[in-house]
């Protein structure tokens, strides 16, 4: 069972207008019960602390910086041919053998980078601030308001 959540970002104070929308899963229970619990909560704003605690472990999705199509030079890093070659030195000189008579998966090729689907697992949620708090930012190491 997962909610359609927005943002409301006339709240925080950046240039961004459009609302953000995510899907949250709501785990534990028999179906049933997280029904009532996901109509419980339509219409109603949901706060970060109500979703994260300290100390718990969470995994981020997200979607790396895109620079577009791009050479296998720069893409996969291989070496640049010799100045003398023909028709381009940044290429792959030999994109497989005569068979298997296809090229591999394996064989760097130009294409599309960044801009892609990334998940980094177990970040941990050092501290969930409230609004107006000067300190809830600071920690016992850096003590300095933000």
């Amino acid at each position: 069972i997962r909610v359609l959540c927005h943002t409301q970002p006339k709240l925080f104070k950046l240039k961004e207008k459009k609302a953000n929308i995510m899907e949250i899963q709501i785990n534990g229970g028999e179906i049933p019960d997280k029904i009532t619990f996901a109509r419980s909560l339509l219409e109603k704003p949901i706060s970060v602390k109500d979703l994260f605690s300290q100390n718990e472990l969470i995994d981020v999705i997200g979607v790396t910086s895109g620079h577009g199509y791009k050479g296998v030079t720069y893409r996969w890093g291989t070496k640049k041919l010799p100045r003398k070659t023909h028709k381009g030195l940044r290429k792959v000189a030999c994109i497989g053998a005569w068979h298997p008579s296809r090229v591999c998966f394996s064989v760097p090729r130009a294409g599309q980078f960044g801009y892609h689907h990334r998940t980094e697992v177990n970040k941990k949620v050092y501290r969930v601030g409230t609004k107006g708090d000067a300190k809830s930012a600071s920690t016992q190491f850096d003590l300095t308001d933000k």
